[in-house]
């Protein structure tokens, strides 16, 4: 599935703020033009994307569900 397939209204560009690794899972804080979005993701999907602080990013937001997709 695209990116572009899904409803805009839940999805926010940013940029990672701050990254909180944990063993299992990290907190992903995404600056937004309409505040921080924090995403709570397995700490190998962190590393599979690649994020870093300062990594262009998209959270999608699905319920009280955050996700996070890497742009490249």
């Amino acid at each position: 599935m695209s990116i572009l397939a899904l409803n805009v209204r839940n999805q926010f560009r940013g940029v990672v703020q701050e990254i909180v690794r944990g063993d299992v899972v990290s907190e992903v804080d995404v600056s937004t033009p309409s505040g921080i979005v924090t995403s709570v993701i397995t700490t190998r999907s962190v590393d599979e994307l690649g994020l870093k602080v300062g990594s262009p990013v998209i959270a999608l937001v699905k319920s009280t569900e955050v996700s996070i997709a890497a742009l490249t």
